[in-house]
């Protein structure tokens, strides 16, 4: 009987053997560790209140590699919370200006716990984060032809009717309204609204279980999100664009801070590849951990009345692991920044920040407030019209003061003010944050790079 038990245990083993190969256990034990110091963006899913503890449940925005393969998948969840909430002067300030009394925070976020697609749960360290807000993608547009300041400002006024017309009728307004609503009231909630993105850093190594995806899935996933989001393209076609015309589209992260107040030209900065990028043949043209060396070719800083700062920088050395630097012919093609103001790129890679309309608004803020002046109109009407200076509260004076003077006062008081932020203060200046992802289209030299299998 013992002989039985001992033969059918040793059955049982050899079973195992055969049904789980040696090989697949091996990959099932073997791990990847991401080293200290990789970014990780996270775009928070759904808006959440502005108090401290707040749970953060945020998705990866784009897949974290190592040794050329992906090791943290796009989409992942990562969980954080709000550590505490430090006061927002530049923009307390601004709100008083214009009637909004609300003591407005910047959250500081902590991330500590990483849930793979898989379900598994990991915990890391992580740097905290402060610089959160929407995130803005910028891309490089056609190139257009030069038009007279008048045009330009009739362009950006259809722009703005444009956004005002899809508050109300793209997806998601009422939720949108009631901000609006929310924003003329002299105090209202604030909350961390959906999309913010936050870029942390990992502050000790993470190892991970490697992954089982087929290796295929893994080379392709690396070829699409090496591209630009604003202009997907299928994997073979990366390739064939990357061997067959020579140009690569690169991401990568910058090593630090640039920006227009500061640079001068002919400084460089560092930028590291987030993605490999393959050939046909499967093999590694371009490993992860490359490094761009990037030279500013245009600083120039922000100045008074308005003037706005101004970027440009190409990339012109390539390093590669182990390898010998490589001359490179390398421009912007896009950002992912978190900038507030918004910016926009040139057709050769410049950068600054969107003009604002300068003449329209603050002449339309002018007419209405003279129509409080108007003596053949409708007293309330028109004081209603015209005292838009402090939003509600500007309305409700003007109303109830029963006096055209007041009324009118709080309307050119806006009028005032826009002239002011748009002539008279200073400008903005064009700045990148650390680890800002950037995507880089680049020409290789003639000498080959030499490849490398991952």
């Amino acid at each position: 009987m013992i002989y039985v038990h001992v033969a059918l245990r040793w059955f049982l083993f050899l079973s195992l053997i055969v049904t789980v190969p040696l090989p697949r256990l091996l990959a099932q034990q073997a791990t990847v560790q991401i080293p200290a110091g990789t970014p990780l963006p996270v775009q928070l899913g759904k808006h959440r209140p502005m108090k401290k503890g707040e749970a953060l449940d945020c998705h990866l925005m784009y897949p974290v590699y190592a040794k050329n393969e992906v090791a943290i998948p796009a989409g992942s969840i990562v969980r954080g919370k709000v550590l505490t909430l430090t006061p927002d002067h530049s923009r307390r300030i601004h709100g008083r200006l214009w009637g909004d009394f609300t003591p407005f925070h910047i959250p500081v976020v902590h991330f500590d716990e990483l849930v793979l697609p898989d379900g598994t749960v990991h915990q890391f360290v992580s740097s905290d984060a402060t610089n959160g807000a929407p995130i803005l993608h910028l891309s490089t547009p056609a190139a257009s032809k030069s038009r007279s300041f008048i045009v330009m400002q009739f362009i950006q006024l259809k722009e703005q009717a444009k956004g005002a017309a899809e508050l109300v009728t793209a997806p998601g307004r009422k939720d949108r309204l009631v901000q609006l609503l929310y924003k003329q009231l002299p105090y209202h909630p604030q909350r961390i609204e959906s999309a913010t993105m936050w870029t942390v850093t990992l502050a000790k190594p993470l190892t991970l279980r490697k992954s089982e995806a087929p290796a295929t899935v893994q080379k392709n996933t690396a070829v699409a999100a090496a591209q630009p989001k604003a202009t997907p393209k299928s994997p073979s076609d990366s390739r064939t664009a990357a061997k067959n015309k020579d140009v690569w589209h690169l991401s990568a992260y910058l090593e630090q801070t640039i920006s227009s107040a500061t640079q001068k030209k002919d400084d460089t900065f560092d930028a590291v590849i987030a993605a490999p990028i393959f050939n046909a043949d499967h093999t590694v043209e371009i490993p992860e951990g490359s490094v761009l060396v990037g030279t500013v070719t245009q600083a120039k800083p922000a100045r008074s009345f308005g003037r706005a700062g101004k970027l440009r920088f190409d990339f012109r050395e390539l390093k590669l692991p182990g390898a010998a630097s490589k001359p490179v012919e390398g421009t912007l093609a896009g950002a992912n920044t978190i900038q507030s103001e918004k910016l926009k790129i040139d057709s050769e890679g410049g950068v600054q920040p969107q003009p604002q309309n300068r003449v329209i608004v603050p002449l339309v803020l002018t007419f209405l407030a003279s129509r409080a002046l108007d003596t053949d109109g409708n007293l309330t009407g028109n004081a209603a019209v015209s005292s838009n200076g402090f939003r509600i509260i500007g309305r409700v004076v003007g109303i109830v003061s029963g006096s055209r003077g007041v009324a009118a006062g709080i309307g050119f008081y806006a009028a005032g003010l826009s002239v002011y932020e748009r002539w008279l203060v200073h400008g903005q200046n064009v700045a990148f944050v650390k680890n800002t992802r950037i995507e880089v289209t680049m020409i290789p030299s003639r000498n080959p790079i030499s490849t490398t299998t991952p």
